[in-house]
């Protein structure tokens, strides 16, 4: 019978490495050893860190979900964003806000769908997400107040100042799309589609969230302008006295 050779003590034995899920080694801790774990846990930071720039559209994405057992995910949280630092990386930086460190009972991809459904992680997800959306409506309130002709809401105005091709960025409910006549979900969705091939922002609000409910206070469509409309409040003051 061919016996297996014994590692020599203090070699790679497989007791010695552990493996992050990307195919990484990362010694284990051990005594002795504390230099080799801590650079391959460096590195491994590093690795996931050029993950993030490489394939992450922050443009795009909303939130950055950051899970691990233990306080792995704080430590890597804490590196990426020193390094941030250190690089004057503005993309990290400007894009802090939307990581979420979150608890996982392990390092396994099945544990994805335990952490999702998570009623507080939903709770975080959504206040996340929103807070674009938080952020123009308070815009429109304070340009509402300040320049009075640079904000509309209703869809008659926004509709005009569309026309004028004076829209920076529209603000809009989800529950418009979800209107039973159809020729007015049309009228919705080919004003999102004008205003943005016109070059601007569309900012689509979620109506179970309070920013979306705040909106939809205001007829659920509101518009911040380019440049001042005083004429699109005369033209719907006139239509007004006419329908009197």
């Amino acid at each position: 019978m061919e016996r297996r050779k014994k590692e020599p003590t203090g070699g790679r034995g497989e007791h010695d490495i552990g493996e992050d899920q990307s195919g990484n080694t990362i010694p284990r801790k051990r005594k002795g050893l504390c230099g080799r774990h801590d650079k391959g846990l460096i590195k491994f930071y590093d690795a996931v860190m050029q993950g993030i720039l490489r394939h992450i559209k922050f443009d795009v994405v909303k939130c950055i979900i950051i899970a691990s057992p233990g306080f792995v995910k704080d430590q890597f949280y804490e590196y990426l964003f020193q390094e941030a630092g250190k690089q004057d990386n503005k993309i990290l930086l400007e894009n802090k806000s939307k990581f979420i460190l979150v608890h996982a009972s392990s390092g396994h991809k099945h544990v994805l769908k335990e952490i999702l459904a998570d009623p507080a992680l939903q709770v975080k997800l959504a206040d996340t997400k929103a807070s674009g959306e938080v952020r123009a409506l308070e815009s429109f309130y304070s340009m509402l107040q300040t320049e009075p002709d640079r904000a509309f809401y209703g869809l008659k105005c926004v509709e005009a100042a569309n026309e004028a091709l004076a829209i920076e960025t529209l603000l809009i409910s989800d529950e418009l799309f979800r209107s039973k006549d159809i020729a007015t979900r049309k009228r919705y969705v080919s004003l999102v589609e004008s205003v943005r091939d016109n070059g601007g922002e569309v900012k689509l609000f979620s109506s179970l969230h309070v920013s979306g409910e705040q909106l939809n206070q205001l007829t659920g469509v509101c518009a911040l302008l380019r440049f001042p409309m005083p004429e699109i409040e005369e033209d719907d003051d006139d239509s007004s006295s006419d329908e009197d």
